[in-house]
């Protein structure tokens, strides 16, 4: 129930204003419009980001709430070109972090694309409202960003595929530090492409301020480098961006402005703070809406409960879970704090990039700086750093980032490999497990990793993905001092700890990983499903009721994804059936290569995998059930197994 019946934030009162850029001043008829759009649209995000934040679901207000001015200027242009004006300007709203995606969903409903009452269940499961804009997922959205910096190659192409227009981008400092971004503005400059660049720099990402933690780094210096003409100004001068842009679209080629203001500008509590890059806190959002006349969306704010838990399972503990993503940089902690000081100078580093709170890397940095690197938004870059570190016997480099984006660093990872480098990687946010930002943020294809020769069992590479936070330590804790490329993987959602049939911590203080060495929780005569990771909770309550039912189902925890143990590999093939569940992409997991494996050991069983197989849900829980690898999937699909 909520206080409000329509849309609390009249967008009915939203009037394009047809802009010429031939005309570089505003009338004050233009700019007094321009202006109430302005703050009818900050309002508007503002409120709809912050339902999500009280529902649960996370997001982010302060991009899309700082870019307003110029989006809204955009779409003048916009317009002008669509009565017949020139230039011509692509009418898409192109932009590099997609985590802005309020403004897209803005936009939609300004353009008769979306119903407004939508924006009321942004990053819910199921209302094709996710976290990254998808092109044909969302009406009115007419691209997908990706992951962040990966935009500007893309529209490069799409500008040589439109030579009479004008294609605009809106950028971001954070999204510039992503090497892609560099190699664009080569290309852009080269070719002369109608590009324009609008980056909002506002000094601000994840972890804090750029200019703090990579001192000599500038946007605006390094597109000059590169050949760009760049214009610098101030991002909330309503008639200097106004002029800055008409300038930018009525000359030939490439220019970037570098829109400066701070994050979230007039925003009490949240101005200049990196704070304010994630989803408004519903508190600050309700202070924020009455401070400007809101007070029926900020009534409503308080009428919003957060979203529907999941479901419970059999076989664990739920009420002891852990989160092993952020797990990972206390057990780390602990083991540096077992070192001296000088010996992890010499033998060790810790290279975050720009996601030390989702990886646990935060704890490193506040207990041990002497060793941590804050490296930006730059993972190809850090990896290597990371490889180069432990080129030598006796030292590591330490690195962690979301899973989704291991497909950016599997050149560097080999280049690692054939250096013989000693990395231990922390790859979090694997599979699709409480993930509304959705598709592009999937954790999929991770044993892309695991891309040596065997070569008579010389590639050391091992990849690991403990099934709960005992099974983490352990593992953790024993394969800290191994040589070679140790990845190692976690979600974003946490994990019940696993029982054994006594009701005991399957993972017990007398636990001792051994890698390569795969767990039996439950054995079974009918048939064995193989998982890992937070799929092996839901397997195991698939298990439970399928004993119950009759079915002597076993499961086995391979928590080593590339190796396979002898013992339990000939147990496999001896077995009825296999099925291996898992939440890494359907076809290049563990399932992909499993079944092959038990072929060659004379399995003649009947056999399936299942995992992650379609564009994602939105929603946080549920995008496992989505995807048939919940639980009841699991249980579905062994009993069609077994007939």
């Amino acid at each position: 129930m909520s206080v409000a019946t329509e849309f609390p934030i009249p967008l009915n009162e939203y009037k394009v204003v047809s802009l010429d850029p031939g005309q570089s001043k505003l009338t004050d008829q233009q700019r007094e419009q321009l202006a109430a759009n302005i703050q009818l649209c900050r309002d508007a995000i503002i409120f709809f980001t912050a339902i999500a934040d009280a529902k649960g679901l996370g997001g982010h207000t302060g991009g899309p709430y700082d870019t307003v001015p110029e989006t809204l200027i955009m779409h003048g242009f916009m317009e002008h070109a669509r009565q017949g004006g020139t230039p011509d300007v692509l009418p898409v709203f192109f932009d590099e972090a997609g985590h802005r995606v309020a403004t897209q969903y803005l936009m939609a409903v300004l353009e008769g694309d979306m119903d407004v009452e939508r924006l009321f269940h942004y990053r819910e499961y199921l209302s094709h409202l996710p976290g990254h804009p998808e092109k044909g997922f969302t009406p009115g959205v007419k691209f997908s960003s990706g992951r962040l910096g990966h935009m500007w190659p893309y529209v490069n192409g799409v500008a040589i595929a439109n030579p009479n227009k004008v294609v605009v981008m809106l950028g971001s400092d954070g999204s510039q530090m992503e090497g892609n971004d560099a190699e664009a503005a080569r290309l852009a400059v080269a070719q002369g492409l109608n590009v324009k660049l609008l980056i909002d720099d506002n000094d601000v990402t994840i972890a804090g301020h750029p200019s703090d933690y990579l001192p000599g780094f500038s946007v605006a210096d390094t597109l000059k480098g590169h050949g760009l003409k760049v214009d610098i100004g101030d991002g909330e001068d309503l008639d200097s961006l106004y002029t800055r842009m008409c300038a930018a679209v009525t000359s030939d080629g490439p220019i970037a402005l570098m829109n400066r203001r701070k994050m979230c500008p007039n925003i009490e509590g949240l101005e200049g703070s990196a704070h304010g890059h994630d989803v408004i806190k519903t508190a600050v959002a309700v202070d924020y809406l009455n401070a400007n006349g809101r007070g029926e969306a900020a009534a409503y704010l308080g009428t919003v409960t957060k979203g529907p838990g999941g479901p419970s399972h059999q076989g664990s503990d739920e009420s002891s879970v852990g989160k092993n993503r952020d797990l990972f940089g206390r057990i780390l902690n602990e083991i540096l704090g077992g070192i001296s000081e000088a010996d992890r100078v010499s033998s060790v580093r810790v290279f975050d990039c720009d996601l030390e709170g989702s990886c646990g890397l935060n704890h490193v940095r506040a207990s041990h700086p002497e060793v941590f690197v804050r490296g930006g938004i730059m993972e190809r870059g850090n990896f290597s750093a990371a490889a180069g570190f432990g080129y030598e016997k006796g030292r590591q480099g330490i690195f962690g980032t979301f899973s989704a984006f291991l497909e950016m660093v599997v050149s560097e990872i080999t280049m690692a490999r054939l250096n013989d480098s000693n990395v231990l990687a922390h790859f979090s946010h694997a599979g699709c497990d409480d993930m509304a930002d959705n598709t592009c943020h999937f954790g999929l294809n991770n044993m892309y990793a695991a891309n040596g020769l065997p070569d008579e069992g010389k590639d050391t590479t091992r990849l690991y993905f403990p099934a709960d936070q005992h099974q983490f330590r352990a593992c953790l804790t024993k394969i800290y001092n191994d040589e070679g490329l140790r990845f190692i993987f976690s979600t974003r959602s946490g994990v019940p700890d696993l029982l054994d049939d006594a009701g005991n911590r399957l993972f017990g203080d007398d636990y001792e990983f051994v890698s390569g060495k795969d767990d039996v929780v439950r054995e079974g005569t009918a048939g064995y499903i193989v998982s890992f990771g937070e799929t092996t909770y839901r397997a195991l309550d698939a298990v439970v009721r399928l004993k119950e039912a009759g079915q002597d189902v076993g499961l086995i925890c391979k928590s080593t994804l590339n190796v396979y143990d002898e013992e339990v590999m000939a147990r496999l093939a001896a077995s009825p059936a296999v099925l291996v569940a898992e939440s890494f992409n359907v076809n290049t997991g563990l399932g992909s290569r499993l079944g092959t494996e038990l072929l060659k050991r004379g399995f003649k069983g009947s056999y399936n995998n299942i995992g992650t197989n379609k564009e994602g849900s939105g929603g946080l829980w549920q995008q496992m059930g989505y995807q048939g690898i919940d639980a009841d999937g699991i249980l579905k699909t062994m009993k069609d197994l077994l007939g």
